[in-house]
């Protein structure tokens, strides 16, 4: 009903331009809302106080031509003009039985949006460091991601997915060295495992593997290895140098081959890992970008490059630093330090670099809610690289915090205490992850209660929402079983006689579904989806308590027959959107 009146309106717009009244580039988003109270009808659009301004006229008068210049249209009964200038329009109480033959038409793609058509975006998410396996905190961001993603694509837009792959710096190289260390144990070697070192049992599963492989190739004494090495933390040392210079003397004693070979082997097992986990969470992507491919293709220095020519970049302290601060950031940032080595910011900048040289029309950036300072100095680089830093949004997620009873759990990747993301499915499965995970705005703070996930109560709130898709189909069984034949034709034919205030209620939240999975990929919100799914499962929970539907009336049946079965369809799309599953029974 929205997209009639908003062709409506437009055509309205079209005859005003050729009328003279609008000059023929003005143009303005026609928007249309429903209205709450419905005294003012169902719709309303603020068009006329829009273009007043360049139509050089008072709203309410702008209002009136656009009225008068409304095409007849069966669905509409009535339109008036309220307040200051707006438009709002009465819908005829017939025309609201016509959305259950358009989801039976639709099908599958019932609420489908064009609005992004011809439009590239591209959502890079989850994109966690390859030190170790997803946990339940990265569980948020990519259920998030890829809601944004598929609620995009479901709008029209063009989606990349990707994941960048931090698969170089400095907790690589802790990486590389731990998974050394411990290798260098399975060896028969002893020593004290570094403070700072990575110490999950999965680099202990990578080392056994790399020992299998490689037998003692690798083998150093452990004498020769921490030797004049400065002390670890719990020996009155300071644990960043410890772990610093055991990585230097990884890389002297094993050189570069063999050192980049026990540094692959980390980040081929983790990556592997990480890659099957998202897969089993139904996550894909289309690109994995491995940061490292920007220093081996020098599209750092090229980015470096830029800024200097664009006289952003100066030298101070024996560093280059990028100034930022002149676009908008709080200070000046280093790219390059004083010993030659370029900065994790430097990668950075030239990682957008090549997404802007991509050509998307939209970037779309979603980091844990601790990167928030990080925003101002990327969306300067873009300004500084010649691009409008408007086409990068930047979405915030707040890491779910987990709890059993009363008990935080921690989840420090390093120390290897932390709940993963493929422990947390196996115990309250993929669904209701997903389901919990984007059921509110993702700058919220979340506390993921696992009681609550594996119950099967009304209070699940994805246990609720499938429950209405389960109970749907074991009415149509119970049809079936009962030896009577459906008529679809006669129960469209018939929709008038659905006139139960809970049948209203239904048809009227039906209406919605397009439009509020266009306004949650706009605005990235697949909580929106999420509310409307309990919405509509509540509605139809009531509608089963308080109705019969094999009734003997065949009329009345297989109307109801009809409206259930649209309740059915739309909750198998939003559900299969979000990747969540429709049970038959339960």
């Amino acid at each position: 009903m929205k997209q009639k009146l908003e062709s409506l309106l437009q055509d309205a717009v079209t005859a005003l331009q050729n009328q003279g009244i609008l000059d023929a580039d003005v143009s303005a988003r026609i928007h249309i809302e429903r209205v709450r109270d419905p005294l003012h009808g169902d719709f309303a659009s603020n068009l006329a106080m829009l273009l007043a301004k360049p139509a050089k006229m008072n709203p309410r008068q702008l209002a009136e031509k656009i009225v008068a210049l409304l095409a007849g249209d069966s669905a509409v009964s009535k339109v008036e003009i309220a307040g200051p200038g707006f438009i709002n329009f009465f819908i005829n109480p017939d025309s609201q039985f016509q959305i259950v033959k358009q989801i039976h038409d639709a099908g599958a793609r019932f609420g489908l949006s064009r609005i992004g058509a011809g439009k590239r975006v591209q959502v890079e998410f989850v994109s966690a460091n390859p030190t170790g396996p997803l946990h339940v905190g990265h569980g948020r961001g990519a259920a998030y991601g890829s809601a944004v993603a598929d609620l995009l694509e479901a709008a029209g837009f063009e989606v990349e997915r990707e994941y960048y792959v931090n698969d170089a710096g400095r907790q690589m190289d802790i990486l590389a060295t731990s998974v050394w260390l411990r290798y260098l144990e399975a060896c028969g070697e002893v020593f004290t495992f570094p403070s700072n070192g990575y110490r999950g049992e999965y680099v202990r599963d990578i080392s056994a593997s790399l020992y299998q492989k490689a037998g003692e190739l690798y083998r150093h004494a452990a004498e020769q290895v921490f030797a004049e090495i400065p002390a670890d933390e719990p020996q009155g040392g300071d644990k960043e140098k410890h772990i610093d210079a055991l990585i230097e003397r990884a890389k002297q004693l094993l050189g570069t081959e063999q050192y980049n070979a026990v540094f692959q082997a980390g980040l081929d097992d983790i990556l592997a890992d990480i890659k099957d986990d998202l897969q089993d969470f139904g996550v894909s992507y289309q690109q994995w970008f491995s940061e490292r491919s920007l220093m081996d293709d020098h599209s750092v220095q090229q980015a470096l490059q830029r800024l200097d020519a664009a006289g952003f970049l100066y030298q101070q302290d024996g560093a280059t630093w990028f100034a930022s601060s002149r676009l908008g950031d709080e200070k000046d940032r280093v790219v390059v330090r004083d010993n030659g080595q370029t900065t994790y910011f430097a990668s950075d900048i030239a990682y957008h670099m090549n997404k802007l040289d991509r050509g998307f029309d939209q970037i779309v950036n979603i980091w844990g809610a601790d990167h928030h300072g990080y925003i101002p100095r990327v969306k300067a680089a873009m300004q500084a690289l010649g691009a409008d830093e408007s086409k990068l949004k930047v979405l915030l997620v707040q890491f779910a915090v987990l709890y059993r009873g009363d008990e935080k759990v921690q989840m420090s990747t390093r120390s290897g205490e932390f709940v993963t993301l493929r422990q947390l499915r196996d115990e309250v499965g993929k669904d209701a992850c997903r389901f919990f995970y984007v059921m509110r705005k993702s700058e919220q703070h979340m506390d993921f209660d696992l009681q609550l996930a594996t119950s099967k109560s009304n209070e699940n709130p994805v246990y609720y929402v499938q429950y209405a898709h389960a109970r749907v189909c074991s009415v149509l069984r119970q049809f079936d079983e009962k030896g009577r034949q459906r008529n679809w034709q006669l129960g469209f034919e018939h929709l008038n006689l659905l006139v139960a205030e809970q049948e209203t209620a239904i048809l009227t939240t039906l209406s919605k579904y397009p439009e509020i999975l266009e306004r949650a990929a706009v605005y990235y919100e697949p909580h929106q989806l999420i509310h409307y799914l309990r919405e509509l499962a509540n509605q139809f929970h009531t509608y089963y308590n308080a109705h019969q539907f094999l009734v003997d009336d065949e009329r009345l049946c297989n109307a109801r027959l009809n409206l259930i079965c649209a309740v059915k369809q739309v909750l198998v799309n939003a559900l299969t959107l979000l990747k969540i599953n429709t049970p038959e029974t339960m």
